[in-house]
């Protein structure tokens, strides 16, 4: 039975990625919430959407898209992968995040 889930999952690498983005999100805010006050099912959505909607399809694309540019594991190739990333798609995903949120708010 659990092998048929991995073999499932590495046949369909998009899917598994977006539950996993998803499942991250959603349990991210969770935790946050139980830290900090009662949970906020509605936020947790939010956020949950946001994960599954922009940021499990933009990361499967620009991380393939990376790899492609930047073919390799060498220390230099990495650091080169991690620099591009922070320069590029970190601000990206954080103002992502942030407006896809807020824009569900209000919505």
């Amino acid at each position: 039975k659990g092998s048929w889930t991995w073999a499932a999952f590495k046949a369909h690498p998009y899917i598994s990625n977006v539950l996993g983005y998803t499942t991250l999100f959603a349990s991210a805010d969770l935790i946050q919430q139980s830290v900090l006050a009662g949970i906020d099912w509605c936020q947790t959505a939010r956020v949950a959407a946001v994960g599954f909607c922009f940021h499990a399809n933009f990361n499967y694309h620009w991380l393939r898209g990376l790899e492609r540019m930047l073919p390799g594991t060498g220390v230099k190739t990495v650091t080169g992968k991690v620099v591009v990333d922070q320069l590029i798609a970190a601000p990206l995903t954080i103002s992502a995040f942030y407006i896809g949120e807020r824009l569900m708010v209000t919505t």
